[in-house]
């Protein structure tokens, strides 16, 4: 490829949505983009500012046999002729649908081209997070469902940003909009399916007890605030920002906290759950995630109002 051209890419990739939505194809489709993402279009911002580089378009393809050898460059070539084939080939009900025969009107559901709502193109979201964004079966992937708009945003942001990492949600993601990704989570927040069935917590009464000071007092001694003095009373969150608690299984609240105090997963500054899991013990951590999981669901579970008093610490990702 000349050097300055843009990287040749199979569709638009406000497809892949519309692809995700037949779920035995998901994984290859994963595969697929990321392969072609790792080979043809290397790190972007990497050593650049938060930001910087992410306009409309792509950044040029490197030379062949600049950095990777020349067996790899004309790799590049044949996969850039294959992978449209194999999107198109793998499943026969994507959007690349063939037209229908002649004389037969197309039906809304094998119409050609990008998906037109909303909810067609955060098909790719329900993959993981489950139908309606209620939970993955995994126990990994969170309810995203119900959540707050600008909760939502924020971790969207997060992602492209590069303060969480996690690929398949940088891939999908990357190359969108601050108002695409507002509308995305406006969506989602609007959206109240039941709560997936609670998985079953195995702790010691020492362990819970720990685990529920914590939660709703707190520990003055470590100027850790109770859990509930920002994420409500009931633990369903808080509007605009606040995500609820419940609802979310052991080990991802754990992997989360565990993120914070490694420093793998960031918010805005200043980063309010950062500066609180460096305060945590590892036994602290078990404890009040243990606690959490085994709470029921409370009725309602939406997320309280906003509320008037200050936050115990300061918070970027909050509004005031």
């Amino acid at each position: 490829m000349r050097q300055g051209m843009r990287p040749f890419i199979p569709g638009d990739l406000r497809l892949l949505p519309h692809l995700y939505r037949f779920k035995p194809m998901t994984m290859v489709y994963s595969l697929l983009l990321r392969t072609f993402r790792k080979l043809m279009m290397p790190d972007r911002h990497a050593g650049a500012p938060p930001g910087a580089g992410r306009v409309s378009g792509l950044s040029p393809c490197p030379r062949r046999g600049a950095s990777l050898g020349s067996s790899l460059g004309s790799s590049f070539g044949l996969l850039r002729q294959l992978l449209p084939g194999l999107l198109l080939v793998l499943s026969p009900h994507t959007a690349f649908a063939l037209a229908p025969p002649p004389g037969q009107a197309p039906s809304p559901q094998a119409r050609i081209g990008p998906p037109d709502s909303i909810a067609e193109r955060v098909s790719a979201c329900i993959a993981c997070h489950g139908n309606q964004g209620r939970a993955g079966s995994d126990g990994f992937y969170p309810r995203i469902a119900g959540k707050p708009a600008g909760y939502l945003h924020n971790q969207l942001i997060n992602f492209r940003e590069g303060r969480r990492r996690y690929p398949m949600m940088i891939y999908m993601v990357d190359h969108l909009s601050d108002a695409y990704l507002r509308e995305m989570a406006e969506y989602f927040a609007g959206l109240h399916p039941p709560y997936a069935a609670a998985q079953p917590v195995t702790a010691s009464r020492e362990m819970l007890e720990r685990g529920r000071a914590l939660v709703e007092r707190g520990d003055k001694g470590r100027d850790v605030p109770a859990c509930s003095a920002c994420h409500g009373a009931s633990l369903t969150g808080v509007q605009p920002a606040i995500p609820g608690l419940v609802g979310l299984p052991r080990d991802y609240l754990s992997a989360q906290f565990g993120a914070w105090k490694n420093g793998t997963r960031r918010a805005a500054a200043p980063d309010c759950m950062a500066r609180i899991a460096q305060r945590l013990t590892v036994d602290d951590i078990s404890a009040a995630a243990a606690w959490l999981a085994s709470l029921p669901i409370p009725t309602p579970a939406a997320p309280a109002p906003a509320q008037r008093d200050r936050l115990p610490l300061a918070c970027g990702s909050v509004p005031g």
